[in-house]
């Protein structure tokens, strides 16, 4: 009986999530209500959770209070730092210098075919910058859009190209790489596991050639539909630059004619921190000096050179130091704003600790151990899973934080390695957003072109999904 009332308890709870995620509810009171839900279950069944509470009543909320701890001391600190840093480069406008100084060389290429893969990596390349989908989006659709479309590129392929340009960038700042790094350096296999270990040694060895081959997979699908849809381009016809002047000038840099030096400097200050674990990444494999630079260390380095050279800046011009100062508490709002994540971790914590309390992932192991089943089954049930979630949702990564403090135990049970599940599962969710018709990325790259979602998507699914696939194999080559 208490085997069938576990089963119950599970298959509800799993369902109320995945419910509420297609529904768009908030998943973080989500994974906090149904997660001390099951932990009072588990009180219920005479589980003891031994949280440390003393009293088995209380000890469920205790074990909320050990996952703020958990969490906070380790990849939570890490995401609030660099959601500190990405709003104090907004505030000094250094995003606003590099996106134009990476999108500079595009108007001098007048091929739109040609255009199609370049925008799309560049767009990736752009999303080390400005992390968030939708508004590195509405960033392009101000800035690169009129111009693709004045080069004679169709309005469905640039606003498929634009909506597809945050996907699975490798880069040790993102914070659903924080999270799973943290995860697993907590396990002997992955002791001292850093967020940069994880990023350029495993990461990037999956993410890079799947941006390559989706950017070929873009050039040959879009070629395909605009040959196609021949007749409907012709009347389509060509938007010049001038009609979209307005959009342009709203978002330009103010200091465009500015000289060379500020243009390199603060184009490099939202990647200085990427820079910096890049180059001692390297030094570590070539046998340099031992350095330990940690991802909050390398941001506060290039927090305080960013505010070096702001000083540096308004004494050349005479301007009042007062501001640089004011600009600083962008970085604690910074903080503050990215604190939703943070919950989401310690929200997806207390609801897998509720699974394990029932006995849930106890009984999953153990089936696990006793199936012969070839190893990535679990991996491609976890990706067809997060598939459609996010299909459903329009939301690619929500899934994966909730998942993160199961992979390890789950690929150790299927006798896997615990990089060929959260890998796949990490970067399918990133992918299929642009696949999604209800995709806030989707849905103001559709509102700004005056396109219907669905036609967007039938031009993104294509590449992602054929980078989803090829992903997924890849994947299981290098770490099956």
């Amino acid at each position: 009986m208490e085997t069938i009332f576990m089963y119950f308890f599970a298959i509800a709870s799993v369902a109320i999530v995945i419910w509420m995620l297609i529904k768009k509810a908030d998943i973080k009171i989500t994974l906090f209500a149904v997660g001390l839900l099951l932990l009072y279950v588990a009180v219920c069944m005479d589980k003891p959770l031994k949280a440390g509470s003393g009293i088995n009543w209380l000890d469920p909320f205790q074990v909320i209070i050990n996952a703020f701890i958990s969490v906070l001391s380790e990849a939570g600190l890490i995401i609030l730092i660099l959601g500190g840093y990405a709003a104090y480069m907004t505030t000094i406008g250094a995003n606003k210098v590099t996106v134009y100084v990476l999108t500079r060389p595009l108007k001098k290429i007048r091929s739109p075919n040609i255009l199609v893969p370049f925008v799309f990596l560049l767009g990736n390349l752009l999303s080390l910058v400005v992390p968030s989908a939708s508004n590195l989006a509405i960033i392009l659709l101000a800035t690169l859009y009129p111009v693709l479309r004045a080069a004679g590129m169709s309005s469905l392929t640039t606003a498929a190209v634009i909506a597809t340009t945050a996907t699975v960038m490798p880069t040790p700042l993102g914070g659903d790489n924080v999270a799973i790094a943290a995860e697993l350096a907590k396990y002997p296999a992955f002791s001292g596991l850093t967020t940069s270990q994880y990023v350029f040694a495993y990461h990037a060895v999956i993410s890079i050639p799947t941006l390559i081959f989706m950017a070929v997979v873009h050039y040959v699908w879009q070629k395909f539909n605009d040959k196609k849809d021949i007749k409907r381009l012709k009347s389509d016809g060509v938007v010049d630059v001038e009609e979209m002047k307005a959009d342009i000038d709203t978002t330009k840099v103010a200091e465009i004619n500015a000289s060379l030096a500020y243009k390199i400097i603060y184009a490099l200050l939202p990647i200085f921190p990427i820079i910096l674990l890049l180059i001692v990444y390297i030094m570590g494999i070539c046998k340099g000096p031992s350095v330990s630079l940690s991802v909050p260390l390398a941001v506060m380095i290039s927090f305080f050179s960013a505010i070096v050279v702001e000083v540096i800046r308004h004494l050349i011009k005479n301007e009042n130091l007062k501001s640089v100062m004011k600009d600083c508490t962008s970085f604690f709002k910074g903080m503050a704003n990215a604190f939703d994540i943070v919950i989401l971790l310690v929200a997806a914590t207390v609801f897998v600790n509720g699974l394990k309390s029932i006995g849930l992932i106890t009984t999953l192991e153990t089936v696990m151990k006793g199936t012969s089943s070839s190893g990535f089954v679990l991996p491609l049930i976890l990706v067809l899973l997060t598939a459609l979630i996010v299909l459903l949702s329009g939301s690619g990564t929500a899934l994966f934080y909730a998942m993160v403090p199961l992979m390890y135990t789950l690929a150790v049970a299927a006798g896997i390695n615990a990089l060929a599940v959260a890998i796949p599962m990490g970067l399918a969710g990133n992918i299929l957003r642009a696949v999604s018709p209800v995709s806030a990325v989707i849905c103001i790259v559709a509102g700004a072109t005056k396109l219907t979602p669905i036609s967007i998507v039938k031009r993104t699914s294509v590449p992602m999904v054929s980078g989803v696939i090829f992903m997924f194999i890849l994947s299981m080559i290098v770490f099956l």
